[in-house]
């Protein structure tokens, strides 16, 4: 039909910024999870949670803008888009708030406990770094696909 072939930058720029969000939420994991002390906190583990989900919805979007390149179309409606910019919003709150709480925990034991010498501090900072630049990297993808929603449903 009219209007399907591909004429959007977001695709490319948006396959690019999912492959580092996943990329950051993959190494926040992997950090996370290769010490043995993340599961004994409560924060941790919801960092661990909230990388998993910001993980597996990047890669999920990548595949699904890797196949529009490759076929040439554009499949973004209004509807996708508005459900790309929702689940943008929602993974986004998640990562950012996990990263939050990680900082939060991870000052905690460093500068007011002085307990890095029985735990892996520096690990958790690398983890809690991960999951900004995670976040940070979400960032464009999401106000291109708002900017996106909001021009499509003014020409509907």
């Amino acid at each position: 039909p009219a209007g399907v072939i591909m004429r959007d930058p977001w695709t490319r720029c948006g396959l690019v910024f999912r492959l580092l969000q996943a990329a950051f939420a993959a190494a926040a994991l992997a950090v996370m999870v290769s010490t043995d002390d993340f599961s004994s906190v409560t924060t941790f583990r919801y960092l661990v949670a909230a990388a998993s989900v910001q993980c597996l919805w990047s890669l999920v979007v990548a595949i699904l803008d890797a196949y529009a390149i490759v076929v040439k179309r554009f499949f973004r409606t209004a509807r996708a888009v508005i459900i790309l910019a929702l689940g943008d919003w929602v993974t986004g709150t998640l990562i950012f708030s996990a990263a939050c709480g990680s900082a939060a925990i991870t000052t905690l034991l460093s500068n007011d406990f002085g307990a890095c010498s029985v735990n892996p501090c520096g690990s958790f900072m690398n983890a809690t770094a991960m999951a900004f630049l995670s976040w940070l990297a979400r960032a464009p993808a999401f106000i291109g696909n708002l900017w996106t929603a909001v021009h499509r449903i003014q020409k509907s």
